[in-house]
């Protein structure tokens, strides 16, 4: 494993392999809306992202990084899937107020709720008086629905990830 140099004290993690490749080029990083930063670099007009050049995709398809970590781009950090399949492997929203995915407080009847998005579809999960029931309620059901590309609620012992 070798680092590359980006802007902003950010270094991106590659193979030993790839790095003379990739290295001979200036990367920046670049954050994203929800926070994620990728290595980017500028080629005609465009941006490159780096896993996209260890990790070709075809039309449709798209490069997810396991982990979360959008500056590990190491092989065994990358797969190829889907939009839907990648949107499931996301973090958890920045607009969350329960700090899980696919937990929220229902205020008018004073309960946590589950629930989870599959197909565009929401599916209710249940109601629960424990917000770690309801991350866990979520957690059972991406692993249903989701298969390897669920990621997953990170329960401590004080409740939280």
């Amino acid at each position: 494993m070798k680092e590359i140099k980006l802007t902003q004290g950010k270094v991106a993690i590659v193979d030993d392999g790839d790095f003379e490749a990739l290295n001979q080029y200036k990367w920046h990083a670049q954050k994203t809306g929800n926070g994620t930063f990728y290595a980017a670099r500028g080629r005609g007009g465009k941006y490159v992202l780096l896993h996209r050049e260890i990790m070709p995709t075809v039309d449709g398809m798209e490069v997810d990084h396991i982990n979360g970590d959008g500056l590990n781009c190491q092989k065994r950090n990358l797969r190829n899937c889907t939009r839907s399949q990648n949107a499931r492997n996301s973090k958890i929203s920045s607009s969350s107020t329960s700090g899980f995915k696919g937990a929220s407080w229902h205020k008018r009847d004073k309960i946590w709720t589950s629930g989870i998005w599959v197909n565009g579809k929401q599916k209710h999960l249940g109601n629960f008086t424990l917000l770690k029931e309801a991350a866990l309620a979520y957690n059972e059901a991406a692993i249903k629905y989701f298969g390897e590309f669920a990621r997953l609620n990170t329960i401590t012992d004080k409740g939280s990830i």
